[in-house]
């Protein structure tokens, strides 16, 4: 289907709107003006989801912290949709229990109003229960305008703070716990809003290993990423949501702009039993003692720990460096001091930068998390409009605001809303257990129950339609989670353009550490006949997989 997408594009090179990245902003505005009944394509030179809306925290969040930034309207506006994507994305986007430990009763009292008028850090100051307390009342008002759908918080002090927790620190003198949500599959989330674009609107096109080269008035340089070969596309608008690349897909344009100034965050997840259990189910969320938030929280049977927040050439590859590795060790033993963690323990590695405004002097954690859009004129008839910032819980909200402007430009209303609107996978998705455990007895003639798990964790609700294709359904000798069949059905329907995007993007193997060398040989060897690929190319692929796990992943195939 890569390859008819992107047939699609050079067979009919001219739409309204050309949007530029896919990453999950841009996605979900192709998404929205489809619905509009816009004639609209969009590219990506990667693979969808490929940069930092993959190298996420996996949260979907309102942000309290930002709430010291003066943040009101991102935060009332991130908890709202957070709210939404747990109705509407359920296959995804579940409830995320989160614990705060708390070392003080007053502290940062008197230096939190200072950094709300400087947006300057400091010395950094611990936050206490007094302040942490006031955050989260504000926090949950602002969850519960409108309807909630998750619980109130709750403070712990003295013995009742560690009872859950009893790994935590002897010195926690409180917890303070609170619901926010978490993505486990942003990739696959990612696709499903593209789907939906792509089923809107027949006229909408999407093609992911298409990168844009340059621009001629309003006649955009393609090139195909993947066969080198290159073409022209005309566009009215083009919409540049490159993220932390938008100054430098700018400058390909021939603009000149300074708009952004990303900062790189990274993760490792490790498979930790111990540590496992010791978060009880729920994220530990904290300041660190530079001033850094941190993360600590179950995710697929591992355990993901995070986060930095460095500055970043974005010349360069953003990749989780030993530093930051020893960093995040500490982490862990600051919290749980009596768990022993080591790189042995580590199956996944990632990072990616943060598409934030250009912030000179401000500190990175206080630089706003909040989106903006400039808009440059390229003729008296095509205009580009560069989003900058955002964040992956807005990304429906943002779809709107940012395609609203789109439609301003050409002279078109809205006909149609995204709000409340399910996302693939999430449209009649199981509830409860007892609509689980209906949904698995009405397919149990197709499959085991743990072959529809894993199916329908994949692809929520989805699973249906792939259920229908794959037949015999031959699992892999190397995974059970996997068939010669359903390669067969992404290759088809799900746009792969590389072997590496199975194992990171279309399932979360790779995440879990459970991709080996025989692994990739063998899909590879199924992917071959769907992809067109001979023996040499076939070869080339598996090693190109291999690469990229070792030096952006830090994962060493057996």
């Amino acid at each position: 289907m890569t390859r008819e997408q992107l047939a699609k594009l050079r067979e009919r090179p001219q739409a309204r709107v050309l949007v530029v990245g896919g990453g999950i902003n841009g996605v979900a505005t192709f998404r929205y003006l489809a619905m509009q009944g816009i004639d609209v394509a969009l590219i990506e030179r990667g693979d969808y989801c490929q940069g930092a809306s993959g190298a996420s925290s996996h949260m979907i969040h309102g942000g309290i912290r930002y709430l010291e930034n003066g943040e009101f309207r991102l935060v009332h506006e991130s908890v709202q949709e957070r709210n939404s994507l747990l109705d509407i994305a359920p296959h995804y986007v579940k409830p995320l229990q989160t614990t705060i430990p708390i070392f003080s009763t007053f502290s940062g009292i008197l230096s939190a109003p200072m950094r709300f008028l400087t947006h300057k850090s400091g010395k950094p100051t611990e936050r206490g229960a007094a302040l942490i307390k006031a955050g989260l009342i504000m926090y949950d008002v602002f969850a519960g305008v409108g309807g909630r759908n998750t619980p109130w918080h709750n403070f712990k002090a003295g013995k009742a703070a560690r009872k859950d927790l009893p790994a935590l620190r002897d010195d926690v003198k409180y917890t303070a716990t609170y619901f926010d949500a978490s993505v486990h599959n942003p990739e696959r989330l990612t696709l499903d809003v593209l789907h939906e674009g792509l089923k809107a609107n027949t006229a909408a096109r999407a093609s992911n290993y298409v990168e844009l080269t340059g621009v001629n008035g309003g006649t955009a340089k393609l090139r195909d990423v993947l066969t080198g070969e290159s073409f022209d596309f005309d566009a009215d608008v083009i919409i540049n949501a490159t993220g932390a690349w938008v100054d430098m897909t700018n400058k390909e344009l021939g603009r000149d702009t300074k708009w952004t100034g990303g900062t790189k965050g990274s993760h490792i997840v490790l498979d930790h039993p111990e540590l496992l259990a010791a978060t009880g189910g729920r994220e530990i969320f904290f300041e660190h003692e530079d001033g850094r938030i941190v993360l600590i929280y179950p995710m697929l049977g591992r355990v993901l720990v995070g986060t930095t927040d460095l500055e970043h050439d974005m010349r360069e590859p953003a990749v989780c460096t030993d530093e930051e590795v020893d960093y995040f060790f500490e982490l862990v033993h600051h919290v749980f001091p009596g768990i022993r963690v080591s790189e042995e323990q580590i199956v996944y590695k990632f990072s990616g930068v943060r598409p934030l405004p250009n912030h000179d002097d401000t500190a990175p954690g206080f630089v706003s998390r909040d989106y903006q859009v400039k808009e440059t004129r390229l003729t008296d008839k095509t205009t580009m409009l560069s989003l900058i910032g955002g964040k992956w819980t807005t990304f429906r909200a943002l779809s709107e605001n940012l395609g609203g402007k789109a439609l301003e430009f050409l002279g078109e209303r809205e006909t149609a809303s995204t709000v409340g609107v399910a996302i693939g996978g999430g449209k009649n998705f199981p509830k409860n257990e007892g609509e689980l455990a209906a949904w698995f007895a009405a397919r149990e003639h197709l499959a085991g129950r743990e072959r529809l798990r894993v199916l329908l964790e994949r692809y929520g609700t989805g699973a249906d339609a792939v259920l229908k294709q794959l037949g015999e359904d031959d699992l892999l000798a190397s995974t059970t989670e996997l068939s010669a069949q359903e390669i067969a059905y992404m290759a088809a329907n799900e746009q792969v353009g590389r072997l590496i995007d199975v194992f990171i993007r279309r399932t979360n193997l790779a995440f879990r550490g459970l991709v080996t060398k025989d692994l990739v040989v063998e899909v590879a060897e199924h992917l071959a006949g769907p992809m067109g690929w001979d023996n040499s190319q076939t070869q080339a692929e598996i090693d190109h997989s291999i690469l990229v796990l070792a030096e952006s992943h830090g994962v060493t195939l057996a």
